[in-house]
């Protein structure tokens, strides 16, 4: 190689750097402006976005720049098979990270930090469902594309379309109950039985919604348990939705008492409890007599509260304080269990005794 075209491919490489970082910065300039993030996912979102890009500017630039720099005779990488299948899984990269930044992009508009955030659940569970099964295409095409750069894998594939027929048969029974699973996922996605973050009662436990993937969905119990369901369980079996429509709910708390207890004070008592905590939302509270039994007189207090955690430490909160209340005031209306003996049977018992 002469010093001449040494020097000349020298010049081209140096180009071909200079012209890379200049188009990437200048991406990623133009990226920031579109799109500020505002929460620290979106900014992971946004930089894993630029480093698929700073790879996709080598594909473009590097197949314009290599016949200027490629000794003679020497075949070009950018005809190579390899090269292909390189250039579609970057571009596969790229597509994904970029749904990824316009998923935050959307969400970033949204405010999930107040107490009725319905909306903003049903957007996030819609948005998340559309892009898995966006990816899940993407994913699917460029294997296909892949695929085809290799002359081996297209003379499978003519192969395999002779049996198409049994082989679709085959696949149709074995792929049904995850083809019912998937429909189950696009009916939740937009009736919306459930929703990302909703409180929900099942299989006798009590949780929140954490995750809704294609095929199954994630329950966080109350103590960090994971519960998890087939997707197709919310739509063919029952169970308790506590914010299917807003959050606020209603909470009980039964008390167990002696027939002497008057009700009067009781009434006084739980209203200053509930005027004294946060917890209480200021929308309901009542006290009232439900049953009457044979030994204990049943009370039961129904206050209301923003959400069901708040309501469950709200319960709490009025059971011990009532009790206490209770204890000091009236002790002798605790439950009891009482003995009358007659006058003749009680002398009978006393004075025949040996």
């Amino acid at each position: 190689m002469t010093h001449e075209k040494l020097l000349f491919v020298s010049i081209i490489i140096l180009s071909l750097i200079i012209s890379h970082l200049l188009l990437y910065f200048t991406f990623k300039r133009l990226a920031a402006i579109i799109y500020k993030p505002q929460t620290s996912k979106g900014e992971n979102a946004l930089k894993k976005l630029s480093r698929s890009l700073k790879w996709g500017l080598f594909f473009v630039i590097f197949p314009i720049a290599e016949p200027y720099f490629s000794p003679d005779g020497m075949e070009l990488i950018r005809s190579h098979p390899v090269f292909a299948v390189l250039f579609a899984i970057n571009l596969t990269w790229i597509i994904i990270e970029i749904s990824n930044v316009v998923r935050y992009h959307i969400l970033d508009k949204f405010t999930f930090e107040k107490s009725d955030n319905l909306r903003e659940r049903r957007m996030v569970t819609q948005i998340d469902f559309i892009r898995k099964v966006f990816v899940i295409v993407v994913v699917v095409i460029a294997s296909a594309s892949i695929l085809m750069q290799f002359e081996s894998a297209r003379n499978i594939g003519a192969g395999l379309l002779t049996s198409a027929g049994i082989a679709g048969i085959i696949i149709g029974f074995a792929a049904q109950k995850s083809i019912a699973n998937l429909l189950a996922g696009f009916q939740i996605a937009f009736t919306q039985p459930i929703r990302l973050d909703d409180v929900v009662v099942l299989e006798g436990e009590w949780g929140k919604i954490e995750e809704i993937n294609l095929t199954y969905v994630v329950v966080r119990i109350w103590d960090q348990r994971r519960l998890v369901l087939p997707i197709t369980y919310f739509l063919e079996k029952p169970f308790q939705n506590w914010t299917r429509t807003t959050a606020d709910i209603w909470g009980t708390v039964f008390l167990y008492v002696d027939h002497s207890l008057p009700i009067a004070p009781l009434k006084v008592q739980l209203k200053k409890l509930l005027e004294a905590t946060p917890l209480w939302d200021g929308k309901v509270q009542v006290l009232q007599v439900t049953d009457i039994r044979e030994r204990t007189v049943e009370l039961r207090c129904l206050m209301s509260a923003a959400d069901s955690p708040t309501a469950f430490d709200l319960r709490c909160y009025v059971r011990e304080n009532m009790l206490d209340y209770i204890q000091k005031n009236y002790p002798e209306s605790l439950p009891k269990t009482r003995i009358v003996m007659e006058k003749d049977t009680f002398e009978k018992s006393h004075f025949n005794q040996p």
